[in-house]
């Protein structure tokens, strides 16, 4: 795991001398998302009522994650990124890190898709939200 670290350093710098921000971001990401994960995992295992709150909480959490990682970089003009490599900008850290935009705004869509669903079919039987 520490060549793969040292590997996409190339392409981001901050990752071979430990910035702080990038560090504090990595460290509430293994705690916080990592123990969403596993909460999302049982909520969909057995079906709870919570699934898609816990699901749009990861999702918004991992794509705050990677705004506030790359974000503060682009403002100052990518002093710590490899931007003159394709295979650094574009496989690394465009591709790569696309993967984590990607995914969370599926699930994101997926529980909008069935929230509504769940709206639509208790203000069908007469229910009311309030």
């Amino acid at each position: 795991i520490s060549l793969l670290g040292k590997e996409y350093g190339k392409a981001d710098a901050r990752w071979l001398y430990f910035d702080p921000t990038i560090v504090s971001l990595e460290i509430l990401t293994v705690v916080l998302d990592g123990s969403l994960a596993l909460v999302l995992i049982y909520a969909i295992v057995k079906e709870k009522y919570y699934r898609h709150f816990i699901q749009i909480t990861l999702c918004v959490c991992e794509l705050y994650g990677g705004w506030m990682t790359f974000f503060p970089d682009w403002l100052m003009g990518s002093p710590n990124l490899n931007t003159d490599s394709w295979l650094y900008f574009g496989v690394y850290l465009v591709f790569f890190n696309s993967v984590w935009v990607l995914i969370p705004g599926l699930l994101l869509c997926q529980s909008w898709v069935e929230l509504k669903k769940m709206y639509c079919k208790g203000t069908s039987s007469g229910k009311k939200f309030q």
